[in-house]
């Protein structure tokens, strides 16, 4: 079954490189399958040095003190600093940034994207040049919810993605304010801007 969503339509990049064969891919299949994508991804690197499964490119820094769980790739000119959390399959394009006491789980993060410090981020793809704010939350789990799986509100449709985790779709060049929340199931599209301290849930009635 086709994706209802075209991920290049909400990140340029994904016409190419690791995207490039996963565009038939809804955005919460590709989280749910984060660490077989990223495990396959790692055989064909070059110019990484690949320990226990976490592939680190040699211009990429990673802080003492980070912490990062197989399967994980952190591409060149990437920065994750000390207390960073990266866990569940996560993978880093070129130029990304995650800032101190960060926790990422099952997510890709394409070209110069950052997210600061004392962030959360869970089962979500964000965009290329995207900026998350300190203490900002993209939420993957409906914990208030007797039914758990993920809903979403589409161009009026309600699109039921049989999946209990996932975060948000962020398109590239999106702007996420410091302490947001975003609620499970979001798509936020290129260059928006969720203003800080405020709530995002666009989840169906």
């Amino acid at each position: 079954m086709a994706s209802p969503i075209d991920l290049r339509d909400w990140i340029a990049s994904a016409r190419n490189g690791l995207f490039q064969q996963l565009c038939d891919l809804a955005p919460w299949d590709i989280t749910e399958r984060a660490e077989a994508i990223i495990r396959r991804a790692t055989g064909a690197l070059n110019g990484y040095t690949v320990t226990d499964g976490v592939a680190v490119h040699r211009k990429a820094t990673i802080e003492a003190g980070a912490i990062l769980k197989s399967p994980a790739i952190v591409g060149p000119d990437c920065f994750v600093a000390a207390g960073a959390y990266l866990r569940g399959g996560v993978f880093l394009d070129e130029g990304c940034i995650v800032g101190p006491s960060c926790e990422l789980k099952s997510t890709f993060m394409l070209g110069a994207s950052k997210v600061a410090h004392l962030s959360f981020v869970g089962d979500s793809i964000i965009g290329a040049g995207a900026n998350i704010e300190a203490g900002a939350i993209i939420a993957n789990y409906r914990n208030e919810r007797d039914d758990k799986r993920i809903r979403i509100l589409l161009d009026g449709a309600i699109i039921d993605t049989g999946v209990e985790k996932f975060g948000a779709l962020i398109g590239d060049g999106a702007r996420i304010g410091a302490n947001a929340v975003v609620a499970p199931g979001a798509l936020i599209r290129p260059g928006a801007v969720i203003p800080r301290l405020s709530l995002l849930d666009q989840s169906p009635p």
